[in-house]
């Protein structure tokens, strides 16, 4: 596995990292913990070394498992989970109150079983707390030596300039993908004029551009996507255009839809790293393997001209969700 390097503060990880999130929470049943583990430990065995994960996942649970998980290895892995949702809830909103901050801090190194947590993020902007305040409390806890590196997912342009002001931003993490581009407008050039690096969440769509979605698959009430405009009966017939066309550029270059949606992503940018989730040893194996599926300019010029035609249908969010992005 090839390596990437986040922000100024040279914080090297895998260049495609491990979105533990799903393993507990968001996409259905939470998977059994020891199976949780295991596919962790087969992560790190085939190279890779960042492992997302937050106090909201579970709640609490998800950081229990990567903390157990990681323990054999914790000085060869980086850590990285989240501060800033009221009682680890992200339905009952924001806080980023500077006690708060530090009772997250405190609560998580517990549940990861660790005496750092090697990149903690704000997980949504506290339009009642200003950035440099947060950044100020997160710059506190790096001098204390129980966080190395400081993130914001989701954030706006002026929020992130705010906090960096105060403490350097290592990495933001924020929705990326073929289906979701809205970060090249304003987010991609600011973290590149800052020397931020970028962790695109969501790489193939929440799924959707593995091809392993259509019109008539159902969600069950625990999984996120049920309630995701996008992923509307409607909106997913709509879309599937977009899955055809990936489907036929990797079958060119002998790759699955997921490794050509990976790969793309690792060509925009030397300091993007994907993070995508799974529950399942083989779909891990396929994602990794787009570390070294290299898209020649011409495969990336196909692919910018078939989604130059092509115009996603459906919100990425619910509305109320949506009023917490880019703030």
């Amino acid at each position: 596995m090839k390596t990437r390097k986040l922000g100024r503060g040279g914080l090297e990880v895998s260049a495609i990292g491990f979105g533990c999130m799903g393993l507990s929470f968001g996409l259905g049943p939470a998977i059994e913990k020891q199976a949780a583990i295991r596919l962790i430990r087969d992560a790190y065995e085939r190279g890779v070394t960042l492992f997302d994960t937050a106090e909201a996942y579970g709640p609490f649970l998800n950081e229990e498992v990567v903390g157990e998980a990681v323990a054999p290895f914790r000085d060869h892995v980086v850590i990285a989970t989240k501060f800033g949702f009221k009682d680890a809830n992200p339905l009952a909103g924001v806080d980023s109150r500077p006690e708060h901050i530090r009772e997250v801090a405190e609560a998580s190194l517990k549940r990861l079983k660790t005496d750092r947590i090697d990149l903690f993020y704000q997980h949504r902007v506290d339009p009642d707390v200003p950035m440099e305040e947060v950044a100020g409390v997160v710059k506190d806890l790096i001098a204390a030596g129980k966080v190395k590196h400081f993130g914001m997912s989701e954030a706006g342009p002026e929020s992130i300039r705010r906090a960096h002001a105060v403490q350097p931003v290592t990495a933001l993490q924020s929705e990326y993908s073929l289906w979701w581009r809205e970060p090249e407008k304003a987010i991609l050039p600011l973290v590149e004029e800052l020397g931020i690096g970028f962790v695109p969440f969501s790489p193939l769509g929440k799924g959707f551009l593995t091809g392993a979605i259509d019109a008539t698959t159902t969600f069950e009430k625990n999984d996120f996507r049920s309630i995701v405009p996008r992923f509307s009966e409607e909106n997913r017939r709509a879309n599937q255009g977009l899955v055809e066309t990936l489907a036929g550029i990797a079958k060119r270059l002998k790759a699955t839809n997921a490794q050509v949606a990976i790969a793309w992503l690792l060509a925009q940018k030397p300091w993007i790293v994907p993070i995508p989730g799974t529950t399942k040893l083989h779909r891990l194996e396929e994602n990794l393997g787009a570390a070294s599926l290299e898209l020649a300019k011409a495969d990336l010029a196909e692919i910018a001209a078939a989604l130059a035609k092509i115009t996603v249908q459906g919100d990425r969010y619910p509305a109320v969700l949506q009023q917490r992005v880019g703030r």
